[in-house]
This record gives structure tokens, sequence and C-alpha cells, in this order.
């Protein structure tokens, strides 16, 4: 079934504004202005009150570059790093924010909903503790959901900055003993898989194209189907649960469930479909699809 999920609570975050291919969002005390793709209608503020609002812009290079490289113009006071809380009944923990060079500021905020599936759905995984692979981890929510959850957490991720950025947030948030790796994750799973190692959860979040540690290319159209071939054969059959994350535009709700189905065809209540987070008016902006199932 194809649902549209919003954010849960989430007072440290908030959409304030979208249109004009941007969104205005406010992290903590402090708001950013960045570029939004699919924001293609107006912004319901005037460009005057957006623009005295905003902390920090980020501006798209011209020229050669990726499509989200670009530089952030700062008022006086605006900190490049900060923290920030989530907080969703008993799951709490820390992130630190930082603007990056292509726009990204350390946390997915349209995730939150997933992080707390992850949070609720451990306490019902054999295993003591369950094992959780977070593939394409990024800055680690989901892995500290899983983490404060009680769960063995393995990290991965292909950017050693990264995974750097992921241990603060680990030890802000009092958390421990996540295990890192910093590996490509289709060669990770792949190793996983011919080791005949068993997880009882697995996180996808993979990008539409990236790069391994020792420039292995990822290619989401190419490699995807693979990589979930490996996760089927390392998935515990007694109890687990698999989210799939896709963030590229090609992709619909429909591809990501159709896969699923292909790769894990015993999955029982199956649920897929766009995640958003709403402005201050009640526009949506989807900002990503899901699959995810658990037994």
């Amino acid at each position: 079934m194809i649902h549209t999920i919003g954010i849960p609570a989430f007072p440290d975050y908030e959409l304030l504004d979208s249109g004009n291919f941007q969104k205005l969002e406010r992290f903590g005390p402090w708001i950013l202005s960045r570029p939004e793709p699919q924001a293609i209608w107006s912004p319901a503020m005037p460009q005057s009150e957006w623009d005295a609002l905003a902390m920090g812009v980020f501006t798209r290079k011209t020229g050669k570059g990726g499509e989200d490289d670009g530089n952030w113009s700062l008022k006086p006071g605006m900190p490049e790093q900060w923290f920030i809380r989530y907080g969703h009944s008993a799951l709490q923990f820390q992130l630190r924010m930082g603007l990056t060079a292509f726009k990204h500021v350390g946390v997915f905020p349209e995730q939150a909903d997933n992080w707390n599936y992850i949070y609720r759905t451990i306490p019902q995984l054999p295993g003591n503790p369950p094992s959780i692979l977070n593939l394409f981890a990024y800055t680690g929510a989901a892995s500290l959901a899983a983490k404060a959850a009680g769960a063995d957490v393995v990290h991965v991720d292909s950017v050693k900055p990264v995974i750097s950025w992921a241990r603060q947030n680990m030890e802000a948030s009092g958390l421990k003993d996540i295990r890192w790796a910093l590996e490509d994750a289709l060669k990770f799973a792949r190793k996983e898989a011919k080791r005949g190692r068993i997880y009882q959860g697995i996180i996808l979040d993979p990008p539409a194209y990236g790069r391994g540690p020792e420039g292995e290319k990822w290619l989401l159209d190419r490699d995807l189907k693979e990589l979930l071939e490996y996760c089927s054969a390392i998935l515990d059959p007694e109890g687990h649960f698999v989210i799939l994350n896709l963030y590229s535009m090609g992709f619909s709700a429909l591809i990501a469930e159709n896969l699923m189905r292909q790769y894990f065809p015993w999955a029982k209540g199956l649920e897929s479909g766009e995640l958003y987070v709403p402005d201050q008016r009640g526009f949506r902006l989807p900002l990503g699809i899901f699959s995810r199932f658990h037994k």
C-alpha cells in the first residue's frame, strides 16, 4: 500500500516556507535557506521577509561542479556548527549540524518517522541484542535510533569525515559502542553474505551516485539490485525489518515497492510511499520515497 508520511513532532526543526525551488528551514535557533528542486510553486512569504529571516543562504555554483556544489553566505553571529535535539517519546538523541559545501547540513529531518519505526521495532526482534546494519549511514541518526533501542549496530559509510561526524553524534547523545566501517556499501554487503553473517535489521539509504573509499563507483540504477540481493541473503528469516530510502527524482514509491517484493518476496506488511515535510501554510514538500517491512 502506498502512503504519504509527514514528519512527526520535532521541536528543533521546522519548514517555514517553500517555493521558487527553495526551502526556508529552522534548525534549533538558526534559519537557513537552501535550494530545493521539487518546490516548484511560489512561496508564501515575500522575498523581503524570507531574506530577513535567513541567517544562512546556500547558493549553487555556476559552471563546473556537481549540482549541489556551492557556497554559504552567513549573517554575523551565524555559526557553522551547532547541535539540535531529536526527541519522540523515549527516543532522544543529539545531532550536530554543519554547513557543508554540498548544501547538506548533517540531517535529513523527513527521515524522523523511520527513526521512530526503527526504535519501536527493534524490541520485537530476536537476538540478544539484535544486529542492525546501516548502509550509506551518513551522520548516523538511524544508527542512533537503533543503538538507543538496545541493538548492536554496524554503521557503514565510505567517507571518513562523515563517520567522525556520526561518532560525535553518538558521544553527544550519551550512547556508545556503535561499530564503524569505512567501506563501500556494496562491497561490505557482498563480504557479509560470503561470511554467512546474519542481521535482524537492514537500513539502506543509497544516493543516486557516489564513490567508495577506494574509488569504487556506485550508480543506483546499476547497483541497487545486486545490493538488495545480498541484503536478502543476510537477513534473519525468523525476525527482521528492512528500510529502503530513495532520493532520486526519477524513482517512485512503486519502483521501491516492486524492488522490495522481488528481493524479499516473503515480506509481510510491506508499506511504501513518500516522506514529506509540511510548511507553515500546509504545503507538503516531498523529500524522498521509502519502502519498509518487519516481521
